[in-house]
């Protein structure tokens, strides 16, 4: 496709066309026009963009297109190409996406789509939704029962502790909201984006849970209400229980109904209920100022008086109530300030682009917090202006229980209003601060229900959609413009009847107050954590908040929660914790830039510099391995072995090479490098991956070998595999690989090489792979063509045609997956041999020479691994035939030192005696094509010989290295005759002195020693010492 941003000429910079979001946003094919301000700004045309808000768009926005800045690459190299760059200004993340287009606020909405969709300001969607909340069941039908119970001093400490708990909550949400912009999900999607998915996802389920038990509780309170109306008028219909069941299942099936029809429905319900629930609360202060009636005062009621003030000061706990017990049942009253948040994506923008959720809780304007706050202030400012200097503890509601002034009455202060209430300490009376007095508009209750019916499905909606639990992922779809969550309704009307039917409000609240306070717990703790990572960007357009008074509203909350009940406390914390770990094991696929991430990455560093400041210690050593593996997909028994040396413990590095001119490699490393790591973590392979390009292979591996790692957390063993085609490679090949091995030693790397008879390099048989899978795509494709889609009258599908002939053509020359697999199968069964548990044998270790105790370390690592437990360690040392029982009695008293178990010690007596004629002549078969026999020829030639083959064997080489030489093959031999059946060889690697050794004589060498053998490691510490026996 041709890309319109490039002006088809080799001279002139290229034209940068501005992405139109709006009219035709989505591409139709139309010129797009020239951004105006590029031009004018710079005199000229720039391939370089104005900055612009449509760049920073999340990449991962689910719908439309989203405007892409040129790439650095671009701009510093299109100038040195012909100028047509394919580059599109736009990206398309949307296709294929089951949500609405609408859905994400980062995306532009489509004007066609925007019609219909009903969005909230911050009075009608925040201030009024937070007070109807609020001002619940526990404002009518409670309050009078919680002073009672606390009396007018704790009763006012209740209310303030509810306040400050959830004023400092307000304080930490509008610091998250204001930080950038947030979709819907309310609480679940603050904790989520600011902890990870780990804490959001189990809190998100638990306040979801909340939500949708807490529309049983406002039910269960209208239900009381209209169950008492029903008692005076004698009008039960079965008993008071069940009419609470009744009533209730009745009144959350008609809040369904409206909750269904729509957001608009549902805001316009509130309004009314709003201006009832005012009308009420005004006639209950109104009708606290007008004299009582002789009624009211059999009731209890007296208006204001100072001396039933001063007796209800004081707490009068009943029933084994308690302070905290009555403050668990009134702190869902407060749970009203999120109701804003919970319907999140149904806010609109703020005019003055201040984000979503600065409508929640910063109103408009975004300076003041006047949504939320405004709501706790005036709702508490109610709560505390109760009616206990109206109204007695108890009251029998008898106008005949009046007493003569003076006589003698100390039941309460009613007797100084002539009434005896005496009856009341004996028989549980109806009336009073004490017995539930009910005057509870419908509205208080219906609308805090029908707000929390909304929420419930809403949160959970967000929760599904981000498919954290993939099993409930049914319930992300939404339906119509607003994207309702119907299937979230249903769910939470199902939980909400489930609830109703225990009928008691005192049993309902507890259970959800716990929910609550580990909600605003995180809330807290996550404006704490994203303050205290000090990440670049945690930049809150909130300012009045403070880091310290979140971390004490956590705290705070956490210790309500023990308070009011410890076991539900640890019953919630168990809950979470559960949720925790199973969303920490399933891993979603998510990337949020949480404050979590940010923490760990300070902590990493700091943790990192204070090692650089600590001497090493050999207690201490582990190998750090970096193993060149090329793309680590590509050796997987390499890989597999080095992970099982560093998994939980050491630092690991997959590297590779790629060879060639920087400039044309770049591309290719650059693209490899978050593949092969995302490869790395998909395999669990607890590794990273670092490249180079360079122009030759030693080259490469020099730099990796001097500049991997930070601090401490640098790699001191080098990896790799043996290189089996030494032989028919170039000589350049070979020097290049022994010359890396010098390398390492001059790095003083310990040195480990694997070898496998079958090989170790599968990248054929994944080349084969691919190509095979895209032949069958191209061939599913063709058949698709071939055969066609059957529409009309008959249905869409229809059996496919029988295929052509150009098809089984095709399809011929496609070989089956088996078949990849059968070219090389031994090759592909030793490439997965360390990926399985090994079955019982023996990891034989030919410990020859002292290298500081790498050879011996290893295998013992192998030995603590579930994959290599059932192997024994068997011990090999070479000694003198005259003292065996000596050699191997300081090795059992070494390795007792070492606290290294092994039960096999065998010393070989026998290492200096010449290997047999048929392997030697084997051995000089092997490097006849790469010696010089300059012997045989005069002086003159030799040199002649020398100058044009500086790398091939001299007969003086060989000479001079007999000895050498004889022990590789006869060490061979030995192998050969005690370890063929074991699941790993470790042999002492022979080192090469550099400008007296061929590279040529090395590898022959390494062939003899290891060749016919099963997996062996040759392995060459650093001769520092790795292995202490003192503590």
């Amino acid at each position: 496709m041709e890309n319109l941003a490039f002006e088809k000429s080799k001279d002139d910079p290229p034209l940068y066309e501005e992405t139109s979001f709006s009219g035709n946003g989505y591409g139709n094919g139309e010129h797009r026009s020239v951004r105006p301000s590029v031009v004018s700004a710079f005199g000229h045309d720039t391939l370089d963009r104005v900055p612009s808000i449509d760049f920073y768009r999340n990449p991962g926005t689910v719908s439309g297109h989203r405007a892409i800045r040129p790439s650095l690459q671009e701009l510093h190299e299109v100038f040195q190409k012909n100028g047509d760059l394919d580059i599109p200004d736009t990206v398309d993340d949307g296709e294929g996406s089951d949500v609405l287009e609408n859905d994400d606020i980062e995306a532009i909405v489509p004007p066609e789509n925007s019609a219909g969709v009903v969005k909230f300001g911050w009075i009608k969607g925040v201030l009024v939704r937070c007070m109807l909340n609020i001002w619940g069941v526990m404002l009518f039908i409670r309050l009078s029962w919680v002073f009672g119970q606390a009396g007018v001093g704790l009763g006012i400490i209740i209310i303030l502790l509810s306040c400050v708990v959830t004023t400092l909550t307000c304080l930490s949400m509008s610091a998250i909201c204001t930080n950038g912009v947030v979709r819907g999900g309310g609480a679940y999607y603050l904790i989520s984006r600011s902890l990870g998915p780990e804490f959001g996802g189990s809190i998100g389920l638990i306040f979801a849970f909340a939500n949708a038990v807490a529309v049983a509780m406002y039910v269960v309170g209208f239900s009381e209400t209209v169950v008492d109306l029903l008692k005076v008028n004698n009008a039960i219909m079965v008993d008071e229980v069940n009419d609470i069941r009744i009533i209730g299942c009745i009144t959350v099936v008609l809040l369904l109904g409206i909750s269904v029809a729509g957001m608009e429905w549902e805001a316009k319900a509130q309004i009314v209920l709003l201006v009832i629930l005012l009308i009420a609360i005004v006639n209950v202060f109104v009708g606290t100022a007008i004299p009582a009636t002789e009624d009211k005062k059999a009731k209890g009621f007296y208006s204001y008086q100072a001396s039933i003030m001063s007796e209800n000061f004081t707490p009068s706990f009943r029933d084994g109530e308690t302070f905290f017990s009555v403050f668990a049942i009134f702190f869902p009253a407060a749970t009203g300030i999120l109701a804003g948040a919970n319907i999140s994506g149904d806010l609109k923008l703020c005019p003055a682009s201040v984000n979503l959720m600065s409508v929640v809780i910063a109103g408009p304007s975004g300076g003041d917090s006047i949504g939320t706050l405004l709501a706790i202030l005036i709702t508490g400012l109610t709560y505390l202006a109760s009616l206990s200097a109206t109204v007695v503890r108890d009251a029998t509601g008898n106008r005949n229980d009046t007493i003569a002034p003076g006589a003698s009455c100390n039941f309460s202060i009613a007797c100084d209003f002539g009434y005896d209430f005496s009856v009341c300490g004996t028989t549980k009376c109806q009336y009073g601060l004490m017995n539930n007095f009910q005057q509870a508009p419908f509205s208080a209750t219906i609308s805090s229900a029908l707000a929390t019916l909304v929420s419930a499905p809403k949160v959970f909606q967000a929760l599904c959609k981000d498919n954290i639990y993939k099993a409930l992922h049914f319930f992300a779809k939404g339906h119509g413009k607003n994207n309702e969550p119907i299937r979230g309704y249903v769910l939470t009307f199902f939980i909400a009847v489930a609830f109703i039917l225990i009928a008691e409000l005192n049993v309902i609240a507890p259970i959800i107050s716990n929910f609550f306070l580990a909600s605003y717990a995180l809330i807290n703790f996550s404006c704490f954590h994203a303050s205290y990572a000090k990440s670049p960007g945690w930049r809150p357009a909130y300012k009045y908040y403070n880091m310290w008074l979140s971390l004490f509203g956590a705290v705070l909350c956490c210790a309500v929660m023990f308070v009011i009940n410890w076991w539900a406390a640890l019953l919630t914390y168990a809950i979470e914790i559960f949720l925790y770990i199973y969303v920490t094991v399933k891993k979603p696929d998510v990337n949020w830039g949480s404050s979590t991430q940010a923490v760990t990455f300070v902590n990493a560093v700091n943790n990192t510099l204070t090692l650089s400041g600590v001497d090493e210690h050999v207690k201490n050593f582990r190998p750090q391995c970096i193993v060149l593996t090329g793309a680590p997909k590509t050796r997987p028994a390499l890989l597999d072995l080095a992970h099982s040396f560093t998994k939980n413990y050491g630092l690991c590095l997959t590297c590779e090479v790629f060879v060639g001119p920087r400039v044309e490699r770049q591309q290719e490393m650059s693209a490899s490098m978050e593949q092969n790591q995302v490869w790395l973590n998909q395999q669990k392979r607890k590794a990273f991956y670092a490249a180079v390009a360079s122009e030759s292979f030693r080259e490469g591996a020099e730099s990796l070998l001097q500049a991997s790692g930070l601090g401490r957390l640098r790699p001191n063993t080098l990896m790799l595999g043996f290189k089996r085609n030494w032989r028919s490679a170039d000589t350049a090949d070979v020097q290049e690989y022994v010359g890396v091995l010098h390398d390492a030693f001059d790095f003083e790397y310990g040195t480990v090489m694997l070898r496998l008879n079958q090989g170790l390099d599968i990248s054929h048989i994944l080349a084969a792979e691919e190509e095979m899978e895209k032949m069958l795509l191209e061939q599913q494709a063709l058949e698709m063509e071939e055969n066609g889609f059957q529409e009309g009258g008959k249905g869409f599908f229809k059996r496919a045609r029988k295929p052509s002939q150009k098809v089984l053509a095709t399809r011929g020359t496609v070989p089956h997956t088996s078949d990849v697999a059968k070219i090389n199968q031994r090759l592909v069964e030793a490439s997965s041999q360390f990926k399985k548990k090994q079955d019982k044998g023996t990891i034989d270790v030919w410990w020859l020479f002292d290298d500081g105790g790498l050879t011996l370390l290893l295998p013992y690592i192998l030995t603590t691994r579930k994959k290599w437990k059932d192997c024994k360690l068997r011990i090999f040392i070479a000694g003198q035939p005259e003292r065996t029982e000596q050699d191997k009695e300081e090795m059992q008293s070494l390795l007792k030192k070492f606290r290294i178990k092994c039960n096999y010690i065998s010393v070989i007596g026998d290492l200096h005696i010449r290997p047999t004629a048929e392997n030697w002549r084997l051995f000089e078969d092997m490097i006849e094509p790469f010696r010089l026999h300059e012997g045989s020829k005069d002086t003159t030639q030799a040199e002649a010989l020398r100058k044009e083959h500086p790398w091939k064997i001299t007969d003086a080489e060989l000479d001079h290295f007999d000895e050498k030489t004889n022990l590789q093959v006869r060490l061979n031999e030995l192998l050969q005759e005690s370890s063929r059946a074991a699941k790993l060889i470790i042999v002492s690697m022979p080192i090469a002195r550099k400008g007296s050794v061929s590279d040529h004589l090395y590898m022959a060498w390494l062939e003899a020693l290891t060749k016919n053998l099963p997996p062996t490691l040759l392995v060459r510490g650093n001769h520092k010492s790795v292995l202490t026996f003192y503590s």
